[in-house]
């Protein structure tokens, strides 16, 4: 056998078997990928207390391990525990008659001025009963499927705790040998050293931008939201605020298809208080938190467009679940990486063909 055929047969086993590799981890991708992330966005902490401890890095890993624990997964579980409690008080309570929708829609009707519901009639959309019945249908149904939720939440318990406790055990590792693991992604990866360089150094910057800044964009915005909520005695406070700060994510949407509705609401049941109290949070508070903390824990240098950052995401989360927020602009900003070093790689063949192909300029005419 020729060395071509045995270089082909060595490069089909290495496929199959790193196929097989990625098969194997597929049931426990999440927890990978989330000790991946924290990995990243505790890195520097690891490095200063290698530093303090005199290089012992296994005593360092496991304080970070431990950090990450207390901040991150202990805060993360008593909120979605928190958020099933009262998502499920919400749907027996939709279930039982005491939420009624169509209750509140005719209280909405008899505020609103007559012109404004014959609009509503000559727009198509039928009347206020109609609309009421269609979406207590929608939320009927949207609320049997957060009891099957919960219910398959509570049936997967200890598959969360397996999950957490592969994700705490790899990432002890990442702190540990991260940078040697580093150095061989790079030694062995079949791409250049500029580029493997670049895709690198952009999979860290948007992992770093889409958790660091937008996650804690999203938290601040949906805690101001959540308490405003509490404090003007608006039911289920804490689930619109997990709403508002899940629809933060989303550029062009925003927290403001949870807020906007419920003050509007307000203001035309004749409670004016409430509703201006709504409408200036949600202005002035939630709307400048973005504009205050995206730079700091963004940058500019890492911003995608806000439509591929929308499209990205939702297609992300439609495809891979709540890691798809993550995945989604990280695929996409790959992709936009990628197609960049392609373009400035066949400029430069472009450059170099037309430099061989252009007539030599006999000396003499040079100065002429």
């Amino acid at each position: 056998m020729n060395s071509s055929s045995q270089h082909r047969a060595f490069i089909f086993l290495l496929t199959a078997v790193s196929i097989a590799f990625v098969w194997l981890l597929l049931p426990f991708y999440g927890a990978v990928l989330w000790a991946v992330i924290l990995a990243i966005l505790f890195q520097p902490m690891f490095r200063r207390l290698e530093r303090k401890l005199g290089g012992r890095r296994n005593t360092a890993a496991f304080l970070s391990v431990m950090a990450c624990f207390f901040i991150v997964v202990i805060p993360v579980t008593l909120i979605f525990a928190s958020l099933v409690r009262e998502g499920a008080s919400v749907y027996q309570r939709v279930d039982s008659g005491d939420i009624d929708f169509n209750a509140y829609l005719a209280q909405f009707q008899a505020a609103m001025p007559s012109v404004m519901r014959d609009q509503f009639g000559d727009a198509g959309l039928g009347s206020l009963s109609d609309l009421g019945d269609r979406l207590s249908s929608a939320l009927q149904q949207g609320s049997q499927l957060i009891a099957t939720r919960v219910l398959s939440i509570g049936q997967n318990t200890l598959q969360f705790l397996i999950s957490t406790g592969i994700m705490l055990y790899l990432l002890f590792f990442l702190f540990r040998d991260g940078r040697s693991l580093g150095h061989q992604i790079r030694a062995t990866a079949p791409l250049s050293d500029t580029y493997t360089h670049r895709l690198i150094e952009k999979f860290t910057a948007v992992v770093r931008a889409t958790v660091k800044g937008n996650v804690i964009i999203a938290v601040v915005q949906g805690a101001i939201g959540g308490v405003t909520f509490w404090l003007l005695g608006i039911e289920a406070a804490l689930l619109w605020g997990v709403l508002m700060a899940f629809l933060s994510l989303l550029p062009a949407i925003g927290s403001a298809i949870i807020w906007v509705p419920v003050a509007a609401y307000l203001l035309i049941s004749g409670d004016y208080l409430r509703g201006g109290i709504l409408i200036f949070v949600g202005v002035v508070v939630i709307g400048l938190v973005d504009n205050l903390l995206r730079p700091p824990l963004v940058g500019k240098e890492t911003k995608l467009p806000d439509y591929v950052v929308l499209i990205s995401t939702v297609g992300g989360m439609t495809l891979m679940g709540i890691n798809g927020f993550v995945l989604g602009p990280l695929i996409a900003a790959l992709f936009i990486v990628a197609w960049s070093l392609f373009r400035s790689e066949k400029e430069a063949e472009d450059e170099n063909g037309a430099r061989q192909l252009a007539p030599e300029i006999p000396f003499e005419l040079r100065d002429r």
